[in-house]
């Protein structure tokens, strides 16, 4: 169990926080992670300038607002999220609707840092 434990360190010791599509996500190198729909076919390289924080061996790097340097990634597939399910109603008026909606997503793996 203990050389889980360091695997896991091990990974978490590079990431870098990036942002896209108005929200902020963690990535770390040789993972894979579900972002906002971004236009591409699978295998598509991309290039993530809004890099916000990057922790390496040599320490962490602030940026204010964004650092020098990009994030390397390639699209890994075009896919839809979870059903969202949005109900309405109120009591005593016999007032119920019930809509929801799936949104569009990509899967992305970081390939550098």
């Amino acid at each position: 169990m203990a050389k889980n434990t360091e695997k896991n360190k091990e990974v978490a010791e590079k990431y870098a926080i990036i942002q896209t599509g108005g929200k902020q996500y963690q990535a770390i190198e040789g993972k894979t992670i579900a972002i906002e729909k971004i236009e591409g076919d699978a295998g598509t390289k991309l290039e993530f300038k809004d890099v916000l924080l990057r922790k390496t061996a040599e320490g962490i790097q602030i940026g204010k607002p964004h650092l020098e340097g990009a994030v390397k990634a390639s699209i890994v597939k075009q896919m839809r999220g979870p059903k969202v399910i949005v109900f309405k109603f109120k009591r005593r008026k016999k007032v119920r609707v019930k809509k929801g909606h799936r949104q569009s997503m990509t899967v992305v793996r970081i390939e550098s840092i």
